[in-house]
């Protein structure tokens, strides 16, 4: 059985001619682009191709990435716009009310009623906590922040998100 990948940025351009790329991160942990560590490269149609970071920088917002092997601009050309991802094998053990995205997106979030709110498609990070985007039926999205006095319980295995909206939020 193969193993699951999950996302950890997305390579949008090389940067100089070094052979580095320039990364969307959309992952929390710092340790996924420290050197050694290894990612996949997954694109369209394509096998993953396992990949070893040789370098890591910050710069302007983007992650900088180089790789093992791979010392020119000529060697990385090929994987803009691919994703990096990472092993399931190699994902953390969270704490206690911590989840990766992937096990919240898709959830049917409930009110405290029972009353159905909808289904969360994405998940925005601002600051201090994370915002969920709940889609809803025939009406717009509605933002829930991820903060104790909102959200009552997460049930990863039901795919199951209870809240206690505060006032004004859902309007």
């Amino acid at each position: 059985m193969e193993k699951q990948l999950f996302n950890v940025g997305k390579i949008i351009n090389t940067h100089g001619i070094k052979g580095e790329v320039k990364v969307h991160r959309v992952t929390d942990f710092d340790e996924r682009f420290e050197p050694g560590q290894l990612l996949y490269w997954v694109s369209d149609n394509n096998e993953p191709k396992p990949l070893v970071i040789r370098t890591h920088r910050v710069h302007k917002g983007f992650e900088l990435v180089s790789f093992e092997d791979h010392p020119t601009i000529n060697d990385v050309e090929g994987y803009k716009n691919g994703k990096l991802m990472v092993s399931e094998d190699d994902q953390v053990e969270l704490d206690d009310h911590e989840f990766y995205f992937y096990e919240i997106i898709g959830c049917t979030v409930f009110l405290e009623s029972g009353e159905e709110l909808g289904e969360i498609k994405e998940i925005l990070t601002p600051g201090a906590n994370d915002v969920w985007v709940v889609k809803r039926k025939n009406q717009p999205d509605v933002l829930i922040p991820y903060i104790e006095p909102v959200v009552k319980e997460v049930d990863t295995e039901s795919k199951t998100i209870i809240i206690d909206p505060i006032e004004g939020l859902l309007d």
